[in-house]
């Protein structure tokens, strides 16, 4: 309806011979109809007329042309126009969506494109934590809704596994290793000073005695790490299994190394000119591609920074694999990397609009009312997986996807665990449960040939307007890979369902409105369990 809507503006416009910027949204208050343009103020300030004036001509232009799809076209305000859709028109198009619902709610986007989604990438140096969790929740969803869309999607895993973090890691691992065999040695102060580390110790003495106490500090450093590096993967890799997450590669940074892709990335670099040297450092021209300041690529003692990594990994992606387009999901900490990035892409030749780089905002949790206090620094955080045990992998996944990517959230553990209506995830599932429970008590099938002109109740229309509505959202949420679109188009249908629920019976003696009521239901149940497996969420028959 809404692509209608549009159809019949470009034609006006066409006939003015004009293109302007409008919108058509959903009104505020219902009593403002179904849809509403700000077409006319836009057109009126371009053409230096009254915009009422051109909203009437409008207005007699549309009806002309919608073969009765509007039951009245008003103008509000300086020159608002609102649409009211025949109620007819709901009814007729839920007949449409019942004969393939999946097909309907994909969006006509017609594109091949090959999309690439890098998404968590944390470092193996500790366990995934709640901001973690986000980042993954996110991610995976984004790939879920693109790949739903018709889009060929990867989903990839980078390890930073060449730099001095891993040193680190080793170098904190061997101290805890020599503390357990009762040597008096403190952790470095940039050191990792989790509890885990002490578990990893254990393992070591198990598989080498005091043998590492023996051996080249570096080798013991370096076996540390590896050991260290493979068991905290190995846990990140499970961690996210269970929070429903499967990558489809896992991409190694020192891979980069082994291949001598870095080399090969400066030497593309050093053919476009965009290098120089400066106090034996190698430095990167990032300021001449919109960067506030170069950046040095390799330091004046020969070892390349995280962001020849960087580079190098990015033209992997692109020049080596030929991704159309790569989404890389970061935390919000890394919004001063996005620029270096896009200068070296553009500097490889690359469009930098190919790059789209999505930034994750922090997670609050809360319990109790009370903020938890959480520091990464000093190894104070709440594990993903103590998170997923607590509230479960469902409400886990929706709270994280309950607020847009560029908010920050508040994650109330309570709320997540109760079983009512406060509870959103609750709320929606229950939804799902309740329709399913309805089709059960059912002897026949769906039919999909039911007389939906019987759906006339505003419960019922309500119902047809936010399952058309869910589809405006995904396809909204696949363009701007926003999954929080799915989350209020879920809300908004449960509600719906709720409502319509609670005032209306579905298994009633008119067999013929009986038949429509149970299409209707059946294709809300479709479109629930289709967006709650966007997000990773399990579509439940019983609560």
């Amino acid at each position: 309806m809404k692509e209608r809507i549009v159809e019949i503006v470009e034609d006006f416009l066409k006939e003015h011979k004009q293109e302007v910027n409008y919108t058509i949204e959903y009104p505020k208050e219902e009593k403002f109809g179904d849809y509403s343009t700000n077409m006319a103020m836009i057109l009126a300030s371009k053409l230096k007329r009254n915009p009422k004036e051109i909203a009437k001509e409008f207005v007699d232009f549309a009806l002309n042309k919608s073969d009765g799809l509007f039951e009245k076209i008003e103008i509000a305000g300086p020159g608002f126009i609102n649409f009211y859709i025949n109620r007819s028109a709901f009814s007729q198009q839920l007949r449409n969506i019942a004969c393939d619902v999946e097909a309907y709610l994909k969006p006509q986007l017609k594109s091949t494109k090959k999309i690439q989604v890098e998404f968590v990438s944390a470092n193996p140096t500790g366990p995934l934590h709640v901001g973690h969790g986000r980042g993954a929740a996110i991610g995976d969803s984004i790939a879920r809704i693109l790949s739903f869309c018709g889009y060929k999607v990867e989903k990839e895993y980078y390890i930073n596994d060449a730099g001095l973090q891993m040193q680190l890691l080793g170098l904190s691992t061997l101290v805890r290793y020599k503390q357990l065999l009762g040597i008096d040695e403190a952790l470095p102060e940039e050191g990792y000073k989790g509890e885990y580390l002490i578990d990893i110790a254990k393992q070591l003495i198990v598989e080498y005695g005091e043998n590492l106490l023996n051996k080249d500090e570096d080798e013991a450093i370096q076996i540390c790490a590896k050991k260290a590096g493979d068991t905290i993967l190995n846990d990140i890799m499970e961690t996210l299994r269970e929070f429903r997450v499967e990558y489809d590669k896992v991409f190694n940074e020192k891979k980069l190394y082994e291949n001598k892709e870095i080399e090969e990335s400066i030497s593309l670099l050093k053919q476009k000119g965009a290098l120089y040297e400066e106090g034996g450092a190698l430095w990167f021209r990032s300021s001449q591609f919109g960067d506030d300041k170069d950046r040095v690529i390799r330091r004046s003692n020969g070892a390349y920074t995280y962001f020849a990594s960087d580079v190098a990994y990015h033209r992997n992606k692109f020049l080596k694999r030929n991704f159309s387009e790569v989404i890389d999901v970061w935390g919000s900490d890394h919004h001063g990397y996005v620029k270096r990035v896009k200068a070296a892409i553009e500097a490889m030749g690359i469009d930098p609009e190919r790059l789209k780089v999505v930034l994750v905002q922090i997670v609050n949790l809360l319990k109790g009312g009370e903020k938890i206090s959480m520091s990464t620094r000093k190894a104070q955080f709440v594990e993903l997986r103590d998170v997923m045990k607590e509230v479960g992998v469902d409400a886990a996944r929706f709270m994280f996807l309950s607020r847009s990517i560029d908010s920050h959230l508040d994650f109330d553990l309570d709320l997540a665990k109760k079983q009512s209506n406060e509870n959103p995830v609750y709320y929606v599932q229950y939804a799902h449960a309740r329709i399913s429970s309805i089709l059960e008590q059912l002897n026949e099938g769906v039919d999909k040939n039911a007389d939906t002109s019987l759906l006339k109740e505003k419960e019922e229309i309500d119902l047809i307007k936010s399952i058309i509505r869910f589809k405006e959202l995904l396809e909204k949420a696949c363009i701007q890979t926003e999954p929080y679109f799915v989350v209020k188009g879920l809300l908004d249908l449960a509600e719906k369902l709720h409502r319509f629920y609670n005032k209306h019976r579905v298994i009633i003696e008119d067999e013929n409105l009986k038949r429509a009521r149970v299409l209707l239901v059946w294709v809300v149940r479709e479109v629930l369990r289709t967006g709650l497996n966007l997000i990773g969420v399990e579509a439940k028959n019983k609560m």
